[in-house]
């Protein structure tokens, strides 16, 4: 589990840094970049719209693990939104509080208590 939180912070680190160095040369235009990609049916493209779909992934999991319940709604869409930076912080601070049970850190507390 150790390795794993180490992961999750070096990839909170690094897409940080990556994103603060995008942001101060090219400005918050993210979006439209980022569709513009998809609409020219090009790689970069392809390679958006696959992306899209692992964040659309991303949140539907986390509304998921909350039952669906507002806060978890909440939690899923800033999952859709922020990406991997906000995912590696999640399952850190779940990781905590599960006491380092992948189980419950995956499932949740309550459905992981059932599969026991």
């Amino acid at each position: 589990m150790t390795l794993f939180r180490l992961f999750l912070v070096a990839v909170m680190a690094i897409v940080g840094a990556y994103t603060s160095v995008t942001i101060a040369n090219h400005g918050m235009g993210l979006y439209p970049i980022f569709f513009g990609d998809i609409a020219e049916m090009a790689w970069p493209g392809q390679f958006n719209l696959d992306f899209l779909f692992f964040l659309m992934f991303s949140g539907f999991w986390v509304a998921w693990r909350h039952e669906f319940t507002v806060a978890g709604l909440i939690l899923g869409f800033a999952a859709f939104n922020l990406g991997a930076p906000f995912l590696a912080a999640y399952l850190l601070v779940h990781s905590y509080r599960t006491k380092g049970d992948v189980a419950a850190m995956l499932l949740g507390p309550k459905r992981a208590e059932r599969a026991r």
